[in-house]
């Protein structure tokens, strides 16, 4: 399909392309422009968008918690191989079965 850019007219992707490429009324878009050609790529979707702010709240505490086991070396692993790891849980329930 071909249109011709005019000053005063909004530029319109026709309903018959906008289906073709998947887009759907309300979904959001980017433009991305590269040597003279324009891109249109459906928005992806970021976590802001799902959670509602008190779960983001709450996620972003979990992350901070998590981030400070990290830091302060409350981690276990890497492990080299399946076998060690699967090695390392059960010495963990030994030593729980001791207790």
């Amino acid at each position: 399909m071909t249109v011709t850019v005019k000053n005063k007219t909004p530029l319109v992707v026709a309903l018959s392309v906008r289906r073709e490429a998947g887009l759907t009324s309300g979904q959001k878009i980017e433009f991305k422009v590269s040597g003279g050609v324009i891109s249109i790529h459906p928005k992806p979707e970021t976590a802001d968008d799902e959670y509602a702010p008190e779960q983001r709240r709450i996620i972003d505490a979990q992350l901070a918690d998590s981030l400070a086991d990290v830091d302060a070396d409350r981690v276990h692993g890497p492990f080299s191989t399946h076998n060690e790891f699967i090695a390392f849980l059960h010495a963990g329930v030994k030593k729980l079965k001791c207790l």
